[in-house]
């Protein structure tokens, strides 16, 4: 009995202790964590936001930033949203439109949908998901309904959105996503 005790006491320490091993980059440090959360979110094609302008309901509404970069605004025209942070959109949004149009305009931003990500392999609900910011792999996994039973849950692959090839990294719980990512959790081999 004592003899069984220790010997599924050192099994469990020898399991606990080969998950500490991983091939590819080691993320998910409090730095990593902490820059994503500093790098705020900037606006890109396909963004789609809801502007409000308050007493003015003809230029509320949806607008999504096109090809070529801008949102197109009644009144206003074109107006650069692409590498803007939301806030800038909307000082941006309440300069054009104070300069000819609206007296005293109260401008507000929402994101309504941000470029997608998307995931793949063992999760049960696999596909394209509206980015979110401060994103990070185990939360997108949960939006996809969590892990299969045969997904390998101690590593993914990540193809960010402007590289040619996926690189594996250890999964935890601040292994960051960015809009655009391709995510692959793999199967398990035992």
């Amino acid at each position: 009995m004592r003899s069984t005790f220790f010997f599924a006491a050192a099994f469990a320490l020898v399991v606990g202790l080969s998950g500490c091993s991983a091939d590819g980059p080691i993320t998910g440090s409090s730095e990593v964590l902490q820059k994503a959360q500093e790098t705020p979110y900037r606006l890109e094609t396909g963004d789609k936001l809801h502007i409000t302008v308050f007493g003015e309901a003809n230029l509320s509404g949806d607008y999504i930033v096109s090809s070529d970069g801008n949102i197109a605004l009644p009144l206003v025209g074109n107006i650069r949203a692409t590498g803007l942070t939301i806030p800038q959109l909307q000082q941006t949004v309440t300069n054009s439109l104070s300069d000819r149009y609206v007296q005293n305009p109260r401008v507000t931003i929402d994101e309504s949908t941000l470029r997608p990500y998307f995931i793949l392999g063992e999760v049960n609900k696999p596909g394209q998901y509206s980015y979110v910011p401060d994103l990070t792999a185990l939360g997108a996994v949960a939006t996809a309904q969590g892990f299969t039973y045969r997904a390998d849950m101690s590593s993914i692959f990540i193809r960010h959105a402007r590289q040619a090839s996926e690189q594996q990294y250890r999964l935890t719980s601040t292994t960051m996503i960015e809009p655009g990512d391709t995510i692959r959790i793999t199967q398990r081999y035992f």
